[in-house]
């Protein structure tokens, strides 16, 4: 039964609830959420975009349960609808955890990574270190599978490769929303191969894989010295470039440069177009800044992102996590973002931020930490999940949570773009860990006493 109908001021509170306590998840496409009533205590919201649809099952239900419960005094519940006022799964969306359960080759969906809408070709900031691939990103979603195929982006950390992988999908499902899309991680990738050869499902791995319309594969240079697993997808390349069907790969060198990667596969690589993404320009990155800004609805004053831009140079995630850090200190110090305010959120050496030179940088910490563990920083900032990444990246998070200053999105920035749920879900497990495994309080001790010695020496 309906007991309560929800009228323009709740919507409004609720979006101002949410810009106002979660201000780095908040969007300005949370204005076109409808409000549909509560039913039998559950408050279905009203999402038209599907890839939007998706993202706020997957991200934002706890936060808007909590905003509901704030703003009516009730214990509400929240549920995101689409215009069939049904939440179906999308072309790129995974079962559910009771599909997953009890059948092995069902958990090859499971690893489908989500597209985020903030990475649309509309919100792509076009510059000279990335208009070709830009350009070519836009071909291939325009004509799949007859523009370029493959089409191989390669470049450093941070510099947009992952935002034109998810324009590509999306514009494709704008234009065609039934294709099938299948957009996964390599390291995703290379884990469902060993699971699917265990459960003996390669029948169902490869019918996933090799029927799909379109195949995007992040960060495919993990394949580098993986014998077995470049065999395989050898055949599945082979499979999909035959029947006319694209594919779309990333990674942080070019075909060539990729270590121990067989010659056959690099001449598959090399056959389509390969577009490097260099460091965006000073220009490119204010406009950058004034994207995000826009995006997340933060006034800015014109001088900022252009100080902001000058100050940080080296990619976009850097630039993320500057503004980021301006705006929680504009929060917390209850101002304006003004020039002077973003100097002194920004200073290294400003006692007014809390942020002294005896204190660790999170750049500090995953050096300090890799090294201990010997693991490669691309494999901590990626989205592997097995224990001898997640442990050590738990730890980091769980360090910098602890001797820096930064807020929980910021952390999580810095480690592949995650979310503030995830650094606290970090930070609880290494508490409730370092109680019960003596081993790890150890490894965390040495970890943390190197590093404020080093810390110390340095100062």
């Amino acid at each position: 039964m309906n007991d309560f109908i929800p009228d323009a001021t709740f919507r409004s509170d609720l979006v101002a609830y949410l810009r106002r306590h979660y201000p780095g998840m908040s969007r300005h496409w949370f204005d076109d959420i409808e409000p549909l009533g509560v039913v039998n205590g559950v408050l279905r919201l009203l999402v038209h975009e599907p890839v939007q649809l998706r993202y706020l099952q997957r991200v934002c239900t706890e936060q808007f349960s909590e905003a509901t419960q704030a703003i009516t005094g009730r214990l509400l519940s929240v549920r995101f609808v689409g215009n069939e006022l049904e939440d179906v799964p999308s072309a790129t969306d995974s079962p559910s955890k009771g599909d997953m359960e009890g059948d092995p080759g069902s958990r090859l969906m499971k690893e489908q990574m989500l597209l985020s809408p903030d990475y649309t070709f509309r919100n792509f900031v076009v510059g000279p270190g990335n208009r070709l691939a830009h350009a070519a990103a836009m071909a291939v979603a325009e004509h799949p599978g007859r523009a370029y195929n493959p089409i191989f982006i390669h470049g450093g950390v941070g510099l947009g490769k992952t935002h034109l992988l998810q324009g590509i999908c999306q514009e494709i499902l704008r234009k065609r929303p039934s294709t099938s899309i299948c957009y996964i991680s390599c390291s995703s990738f290379i884990d469902c191969f060993i699971d699917s050869v265990k459960a003996g499902v390669m029948s169902e791995f490869r019918s996933r894989f090799r029927s799909t319309d379109v195949l995007v594969i992040d960060d495919i240079h993990f394949l580098s010295k993986r014998e077995q697993t470049q065999e395989e997808f050898f055949h599945t390349f082979n499979t999909l470039y035959q029947s006319g069907r694209q594919i779309v790969l990333s990674s942080d060198a070019s075909p060539n440069d990729i270590p121990d990667l067989e010659e056959r596969l690099i001449s598959r690589f090399n056959c389509g177009l390969v577009a490097r993404v260099d460091r965006p320009c000073y220009e490119t990155r204010v406009s950058i800044l004034k994207s995000k800004a826009e995006i997340q609805r933060l006034e800015l004053p014109e001088d900022v992102p252009a100080y902001v831009a000058a100050k940080v140079d080296s990619n976009i995630r850097e630039l993320e996590g500057a503004l980021t850090r301006v705006r929680g200190y504009a929060m917390a110090s209850g101002q304006p973002i003004t020039l002077e305010l973003a100097k002194s959120a920004l200073s290294d050496e400003s006692s007014e931020d809390g942020i002294t030179s005896g204190q660790p940088t999170i750049q500090t910490i995953i050096d300090t930490v890799t090294r201990y563990y010997d693991i490669k920083l691309t494999d901590l900032l990626s989205k592997r999940r097995h224990k001898s990444i997640a442990l050590p990246r738990q730890v980091c998070m769980w360090l910098a949570r602890r001797h820096t200053r930064y807020s929980l999105e910021e952390i999580g920035g810095y480690f592949g773009g995650r979310d503030h749920t995830t650094v606290m879900h970090a930070v609880r497990q290494i508490n409730s860990k370092r109680e019960h495994d003596q081993t790890l309080a150890n490894d965390v001790e040495r970890i943390e006493r190197g590093l404020l010695d080093q810390t110390t020496s340095v100062g």
